[in-house]
């Protein structure tokens, strides 16, 4: 996905980038597989602001995508590559045999006319074929794991990522995540053969306000700016350093590079943990 670069004919065109969409190929949402996305601006069913940050931008439909693809042994074929507004990775709308229609995330050059298959049993380790992990050989690039047999894949969705099978021993298989962790995850679980599409999303810079507010997101005012009564990191003379040993949330809790893995039951299942930005 190439970008496009604009000449610095205005502040907010210096810096920014945009797609160029090169690689979608039907610009309309299929009507069947999209519902109206509800906008809640942030705030709970009393109306309270729950989520600072958010509220306006454009109308957006959700795409119904299919992450458990058990429609087993029926060959489907690419019919398009779609946008979702909803998440960073490029959709597949691909027909089965039978008529069926669905959206799956697509891989990266995944083609239209492109014969995809989906199956408990063994396949070729093909760009698109989602399989068992025990079926796919060391070492292959896999994308929309299962952590649970059947319930769908749950890791490995966004643009550009991929996963990679390092072993198979027992009842498991070892993983290694975007992350860099290495998981045991049960060899039975589904994935798809591939890496996500849209690689390039990680480059677009968006390059004025405005184009935050499009996609929903308000202005962000820093925390030392406000008044004590406001949080932790007002108050103050002049342009005061915050006044703590560690920056905080408006609540007080522990902000910016802080672990928020509190899931000890699945501890065991990590071989190795991601490797952890020094600050």
């Amino acid at each position: 996905m190439p970008l496009k670069h604009y000449r610095p004919t205005t502040s907010g065109k210096r810096l920014a980038t945009v797609d160029t969409f090169e690689d979608i190929t039907k610009t309309s949402s299929e009507k069947s597989l999209r519902v109206i996305k509800k906008k809640t601006g942030g705030r709970n069913a009393q109306g309270r602001i729950t989520v600072r940050h958010r509220g306006g931008g454009v109308k957006q439909y959700i795409r119904i995508i299919d992450y458990k693809q058990d429609r087993f042994d029926i060959p489907a074929t690419v019919r398009a590559i779609e946008y979702d507004p909803n998440r960073s990775a490029r959709i597949a709308l691909v027909v089965f045999e039978d008529g069926v229609k669905r959206y799956l995330i697509a891989p990266q050059n995944l083609k239209v006319g492109d014969m995809i298959l989906s199956s408990q049993g063994k396949l070729k380790p093909k760009l698109g074929n989602r399989m068992p992990l025990e079926h796919i050989p060391v070492g292959v690039s896999v994308y929309n794991i299962e952590l649970s047999s059947g319930k769908g894949g749950q890791l490995v969705r966004s643009a550009g990522t991929l996963a990679q099978i390092m072993a198979i021993q027992g009842d498991y298989a070892h993983i290694k995540l975007p992350s860099g962790e290495v998981r045991l995850i049960r060899k039975g679980c589904m994935a798809t053969v591939g890496e996500v599409s849209n690689p390039d999303r990680r480059h677009i810079r968006l390059g004025k306000a405005g184009r935050m507010r499009l996609l929903g997101i308000r202005p962000t005012v820093r925390g030392k700016v406000m008044n004590p009564v406001d949080h932790p990191h007002g108050g103050g003379e002049g342009r005061n350093p915050i006044g703590l040993k560690h920056p905080k949330t408006p609540w007080g809790k522990p902000a910016l590079g802080v672990p928020t893995r509190r899931n000890k039951r699945s501890n065991r299942f990590i071989v190795s943990a991601r490797k952890r930005r020094k600050r």
